[in-house]
Order: C-alpha cells, then structure tokens, then sequence
C-alpha cells in the first residue's frame, strides 16, 4: 500500500523577515506618536500645571497663641489671672538635625536648672540615637529581616528606626541624673515641629540666666520670651471657674480631634472644666499665623505674617465675690448651730442660689458639704448644680400650673383639704388636717398652708379620677405623672437650666415608678432637683413666668493691660427658654399663694418666720420632705427643709433657694432664717 506524503507549504524566508520589519516599524511608530503626545500635553495643554510641579514649594503655617483671657468678680476684682514670666523659648529650624539637638540641650543645661525631669522610654532612646554611632551600631545588630524584605531591599527607614528603638536595652539608656536634664530637654526640643516656637520646661529664670541665654549667639533657636501659667485666687467660686490643661497635656485626648478641625495645636492649654470650658473660644482668643515657603531645595523662600492675634477675653462674673462670701459665712454659721445642737448629723450640708430673676444673673452660689462619715466641714459651691435634693412641698406652685395647663382644676379653685385614704393603704394627709379635719381651701390657701390633700387630689384628676374614699388607683398613672414632669420642666425641676457652666446635673427623675409616686410627687417627694433648678422654678414664678437661663459671667471685656479689666466687648443677654403657658391671672394665684406665705395671718400660714426681722417685702413657698437615712443596717427618719423666696413682692430684683437635707428635727426654721439673713444682707448690700 503507497503512502502518499503531503509537504506543507512555507512562506519564503525573506516575506517573514519583511513582516517582522514592518510589525516593529509600526510599534515604533505608535511609541513615538504616544511620547510625542505626552510633550505635547506636558509642553503646551498642561504646561502650567508641570511647571508648578517642577517649582513646587512646602507650606508650613506657624501658629502662635496668645495669652488667656482672665476673670474678675462684679466689682473688678481679680478671680484668676496670668503669671507672666519669662522662660526659654525653642524655635526649630527645618534643617536641624538631632545630633545639633543634643549639643544645644547640653549647652542649655549648663546655663538654667531643670526641675521636671519626666521623660519616657522613647525619650531616651531617641537621645540615644541622637549619636549616629549608637544608632548605627544597633542597626547592625539587627536581623537581617529586621532591615531587609524578603527581596533584599532595605527597609524603610522609619520601619528599621522602629526595630531598633525595640532594640536597645535598659542598660543602654541607663543615664545618670544629670544626663536626664539633658534629655529632657532634647525631647521637647526634638518635639517641636519644623518653625514652632514652644516654651522649655526649666527653673524660674534668674536676671542673670536670662542676661545669659540672651547674648549668647551660638544657642541657635533659643530664646527668651513671655509666657503664663493660670493662678486662681483661693475663695469659694475657684472650683465653679473650672481648671486648665497644662503645656505638657495640651488637649485632652477625647477632644483632640475637634480642637483641632478648629485651628487648635496639639499642646494648647485649653479649659477642662466648669466656666474655663464653657467659655473657652473667649478665653483663648485668636492665634498669630505666619506662613512660610520653602523651595525644593528646603531653602526659605518667603515668611508672611497671615493673621494678627490677640489675646483672650476677660470675663466680668455677676458674682460680687463679697456677697458670695457673705452667703456662704450664713450658711455655715446656721449649719455649724444644727451640727452643735446634734440635729444635723445626718445632713450632707446646707446649699443656697441666689439670681436676679429678670436677667438670669447669678448673684451667689454657696454651698456647705458636710461628710457624715467623718464629721468634716467644707465648702462646695459647685454642689449647687451637682448635688440633688427632695424638694418638699416648695413645688406645689408647678402642680397648681400642672392642673390649670391639663384643664383638671380652674382659677383659684376650692378643693376639701381632708385624708386620702386609697384601698388598703394608710391615708395621705396634710401636716394640720388631724388638728382640724376637712376643710375647704382655695389654690392661694393650698399654698399659704402647704395642703398635700389638694394637690394628690390635682394628680388623681390628671389620671382621670376624682377623689372617693377607698378608690384603687387607676392604670393612667403612667399618663399623670408625665404631666407633672412635662410642667415641672417648664419651670426648671428636672430639666437642663442653661447655665453657662459645663458639668450641671438635670436632676434625679426615676423612670420606675409606681402609681403612690405619683401621688407624692405632687407634694415633692420623688423626683430630686438641684438649687440651681429650683432657684429657676421660683425665679420664673417671680419674673411673670418667664424661664431664663441662669448665667454667670456678666460681660466679655478686651484688656491690654494684664493687671485691668478693660473695655466691654460683648453684655451677655438674657436668654429666655421658655414660658409657662398659663393666663396672667393663673400666674397671679401662684404668687399670691408665695406672698401669702410670708404675710398671711391664718394660723396655718407656713412662712411667717421671712416677715419677722427684715424690711424686706418677702414672697415664698417653704418645703418639708420626710426622707431617710440607712446607717449600720438601721434606718432612720430624716426631713428636708427647703425653701424658695423672691423680694420684692412686686417686680421682684432678688430670688433665692435654700437647701437643708436629713435633718433629724421633724421642724426646723433653719431655712427660712438663712433665706431671711441672705435677703438682708442682699438689702444691705445694693
């Protein structure tokens, strides 16, 4: 059988050389019109572009603060102000090197003495470093894959700095206490970014360490310049007024990030706390901006002064610092008496607020801390908006607005004053319904005499229930006692005052409860309130019910003058929250029922002790809790004696809360004698 053989054709040897010619003529073709396109884009379309790439500069923008605004008292006096005093300032340079550092540091710490030598393990062994030698010598001990990638390329730099910072051993950066100085100083110095200027950390500086450091031209970068550290005077609004960050904190680290969205540096000192906190934009004031440009060769090709800034502002207080002086020697005065005569020995103290119930300026804020355990005595003026209280029958005015709000009650409506009595409970009375039983009283009579019996019967109202002996609470408890709240907030209790003040409590308002709550909370004896609050509930009572938020600082003040107050800047306005949404008349019961307190004649009248011993034209509400204290396992019955006043009765300038807790006595006038002696001395004061 013949096999037939097929021969592929091929092509001539001198067509595929042809082929390949032609194939490569046009890839050349192609790069030459992309390169072409390219010069073409960078030479003509987008010239400006690269030439701005090719002169690119860096932008560094130097900040420098100014000193911190200072706070006086309502009559000028001085409450915190700057220590101004001289010290080393480091300016560093974008050129210097850490080496250059370390010989700078050791020159200053011959010249000045160093009294903080706090420094971190880092610190020291970046001042190890600071000598090439040892850093080269540590790098070389260091595994090959702690230098190298698996590829054998070096590492980045950074990367290798960071194994050898592991890398060095204890013995290494043991340092003498001398050499600690030093380091210290190089590690704040080496912390400073490029054109910063901060303040080194040393000893006051004698006129000769500062005659020094001033002639002497190869300190490159340091110099000597004004700086302040803040100095409170010691009274009792210092821890009102709050605290500062020191240079070494700067920002507190929670709040770093928006301080400086806001233009801050990370080692300002900045409020932490209370007014230094709420009014810190003030108090810092502005910074002074400079803008420096570097050419790609690092060289400073310009420095731009961008913004001029100015020092903080002052803050003038409402506060005359001698009348919060003299509010504060009444309360202890009148604690120190319940302390002797043994019936205070459970209390935790004795609290008063003072404001002008037309503007929302606080006129003192005093307070008495009393530790049960120990028996020790303090002041505490910021337990005014931080400590709560049982408030006591002092809110009776809010319940009457809570029934005329909820259309429960009308007017100065009659309700019998009488027991209480609910299924299978003991009855709720008021302090003189066994003395006289039932009684009709109007509203202005339910306040003048305190009736807890018409104001449980408010409440039951609001659940939609008339008194009858006997009845079993309804279900729409839940509904009552969100309407009280709701009203009690209107004028304060339990709510936010608006205080210009950070740290403020808004009261203790349980959200468990029971249907009895409600019924005491309508004469005051289950959610918790502050002074401050019920300082505001009877300020709004007094001012036509207007709620208006309590503030301290009276003004923003521009000084140049470090020891002056200086020139008004900016009043701080009252600002109202709200208003109680009752008539004109409603509001008139309340503060009838408030004067009728002080004045009336009836023998159940609760506040005559205000009328006696002043010329001043009193109106206010008192307040009685039954609380109680656990001691040893043992529990004992306890009162607060509570009460809120304004003077005069009619376009009242004065409003004041006194506080009184746990105390033994089942009756006291401790408070309504402290409020009568702080009207007094306000009297005397004007």
């Amino acid at each position: 059988m013949n096999k037939q053989r097929h021969h592929r054709k091929t092509k001539p040897l001198g067509l595929i050389i042809a082929n390949r010619l032609n194939s490569l003529f046009f890839l050349v073709v192609f790069l030459m019109t992309v390169l072409l396109a390219r010069l073409v884009d960078m030479q003509l379309i987008n010239k400006a572009f690269y030439l701005e790439k090719l002169d690119r500069t860096q932008v560094y923008t130097v900040k420098t603060s100014h000193p911190r605004g200072q706070i006086f008292d309502a009559k000028g006096r001085p409450l915190v102000q700057n220590n101004i005093k001289e010290v080393v300032a480091f300016t560093r340079t974008n050129s210097q090197t850490a080496a250059e550092l370390k010989a700078l540091a050791t020159q200053l710490a011959q010249l000045v003495t160093v009294t903080d030598t706090t420094v971190t393990r880092r610190d020291k062994v970046d001042y190890y470093f600071a000598t090439q030698d040892n850093y080269r010598q540590v790098v070389e001990g260091l595994p090959e894959d702690q230098r190298y990638d698996k590829y054998g390329n070096r590492l980045k730099e950074a990367t290798v700095y960071q194994h050898a910072v592991d890398a060095v051993t204890d013995e290494q950066i043991d340092f003498s206490a001398d050499e600690l100085t030093i380091v210290s100083l190089f590690s704040q110095m080496n912390a400073t970014p490029a054109f910063d200027t901060v303040s080194l950390r040393t000893g006051d500086l004698s006129a000769e360490q500062i005659a020094q450091i001033s002639a002497d031209k190869s300190l490159d970068g340091l110099s000597i310049r004004a700086d302040w550290d803040r100095q409170p005077t010691s009274n009792s609004l210092t821890p009102l007024l709050g605290q500062v960050s020191s240079r070494q904190t700067g920002l507190p680290a929670e709040e770093a990030k928006s301080y400086l969205e806001k233009g801050y540096s990370l080692n300002d000192r900045v409020g932490t706390s209370y007014l230094e906190k709420y009014y810190e934009p003030e108090l810092q004031g502005t910074k002074t901006n400079r803008t420096i440009k570097l050419d790609k060769d690092n060289t400073i090709v310009s420095d731009e002064l961008t913004q001029v800034g100015e020092p903080g502002k002052n803050l003038k207080l409402t506060v005359d610092l001698a009348f919060q002086e003299g509010v504060e020697k009444i309360l202890e005065q009148s604690f120190q008496a319940q302390l002797t005569s043994g019936t205070a020995i459970h209390s935790e103290g004795m609290y008063a607020v003072a404001l002008n119930p037309q503007t929302g300026a606080i006129l003192a804020m005093a307070g008495i801390e009393h530790d049960t355990e120990t028996g020790q005595v303090t002041k505490d003026a910021l337990g005014t908006i931080t400590k709560v209280f049982t408030p006591g029958s002092v809110v009776k005015g809010a319940v009457l607005a809570a029934g005329w709000q909820n259309g429960v009650i009308a007017g100065n409506q009659v309700l019998t004053d009488q027991p209480i009595q609910l299924a299978a409970s003991k009855p709720i009375t008021s302090w003189f319904t066994s003395s006289v039983g039932s009684m009709p009283l109007s509203a202005i009579q339910a306040l003048e005499y305190s009736s807890n019996t018409y104001m449980v019967q408010i409440a039951l109202k609001l659940m939609g229930q008339d008194y009858v002996p006997a009845i079993l609470l309804p279900q729409t408890y839940e509904v009552a006692m969100a309407k009280l709240r709701e009203t009690f907030a209107q004028f304060g209790m339990g709510a936010a005052t608006g205080v210009d003040l950070v740290g403020e409590s808004t009261g203790y308002v349980p959200e468990d409860y029971d249907p009895a709550n409600v019924l005491t909370e309508s004469f005051g004896q289950f959610d918790n309130y502050t002074p401050l609050q019920l300082a505001q509930y009877v300020s709004t009572v007094a001012n036509g019910g207007r709620r208006i938020a309590p503030h301290l600082v009276e003004g923003l003040y521009s000084s140049q003058d470090p020891t002056q107050l200086g020139d008004l800047v900016q009043a701080i306005e009252p600002q109202v929250l709200n208003t109680i949404a009752i008539s004109d008349e409603e509001l008139g019961i309340i503060q009838s029922g408030f004067y009728q307190v002080v004045h009336g004649n009836a023998a159940f009248t609760t506040g005559g002790e205000l009328s006696r011993g002043t010329s001043a034209d009193i109106a206010a509400k008192t307040g009685t809790a039954e609380t109680f204290v656990t001691k040893n396992g043992q529990t004992i019955n306890t009162y607060n004696f509570n009460v809120i006043a304004y003077t005069p009765s009619s376009e009242p300038e004065f409003a004041v809360a006194v506080v009184y807790p746990h105390s033994t006595e089942t009756n006291s006038l401790v408070s309504l004698r402290a409020a009568k002696e702080i009207i007094n001395l306000y009297e005397s004061m004007k």
